[in-house]
């Protein structure tokens, strides 16, 4: 009789968990819920993103725009001088030499990898399912003495060097706020291929209804925002390839 009734306990705290244990769903929903409202979040047609990268002992200023159709451009500010650092009009992606600093075309892969990316916009989690992408809700664990869920995104595989590769990232979400305060996701190439890129998310502030992180931090640089504007416009020859003229080419 004892062992029945043991048997019926544990089945009884069984089901009674259930009931009380958050699915990765109910997180995202959440999430949403305390940053605005998928609402609001699904309305934004651009972001633009005001802040200073702090990285090797140098600070360098930039603004950072992506819209939802998948056209992206950095701006930064090197020694007084302002220019576009690189940009995605949706088809053609490019970006500056670091060394002549001359405007370069990227590859057909980089390209098509920034194209898979666009669908993250403004918010990877914001109808994931509508993207194909999946999510497991891993755990809890403590993350630098904060208690959070652990959730697994997967979206589509990128292409590294011809090869398909698995595209998966790890979000911890604060147990208290249900706000993402660690990401973690495999570097897929270069001389620290297979190693973990750990970036922190804090300072989440509010900006007209939706709540983004104001500081970003990863093992090689610190982005700090000072100003996001929601729906900025924007001047779409911003986003081309900026083709030399005939002089240009003489020289």
């Amino acid at each position: 009789m004892s062992a029945l009734k043991s048997i019926l306990i544990a089945l009884i705290l069984a089901i009674t968990t259930s009931f009380h244990a958050q699915t990765a769903d109910e997180i995202l929903n959440n999430y949403f819920e305390n940053t605005g409202g998928k609402d609001n979040w699904e309305k934004l047609k651009g972001i633009e993103m005001i802040g200073v990268m702090k990285m090797q002992g140098m600070e360098i200023p930039f603004e950072q725009v992506s819209t939802k159709d998948g056209k992206q451009v950095v701006t930064i500010e090197l020694q007084g001088n302002k220019m576009v650092w690189s940009a995605f009009d949706g088809e053609t992606s490019w970006q500056r030499n670091q060394m002549t600093m001359e405007a370069e075309k990227s590859d057909n892969e980089a390209t098509e990898n920034l194209k898979k990316q666009s669908k993250d916009f403004p918010d990877p989690f914001l109808n994931y399912k509508d993207k194909g992408y999946s999510v497991e809700l891993i755990g809890k664990e403590t993350v630098d003495g904060t208690e959070a869920f652990k959730i697994k995104l997967t979206k589509d595989p990128i292409t590294i060097n011809g090869e398909s590769q698995p595209n998966i990232s790890h979000y911890y979400f604060d147990t208290e706020n249900f706000v993402p305060i660690i990401i973690e996701s495999e570097i897929n190439d270069g001389p620290m291929k297979g190693q973990i890129a750990k970036s922190s998310i804090s300072d989440y502030q509010e900006v007209n209804g939706v709540y983004f992180p104001f500081t970003i931090t990863n093992q090689f640089q610190t982005l700090s925002f000072k100003d996001i504007k929601l729906d900025p416009e924007v001047d779409t020859a911003i986003f081309a390839f900026p083709e030399k003229t005939a002089e240009e080419k003489k020289e």
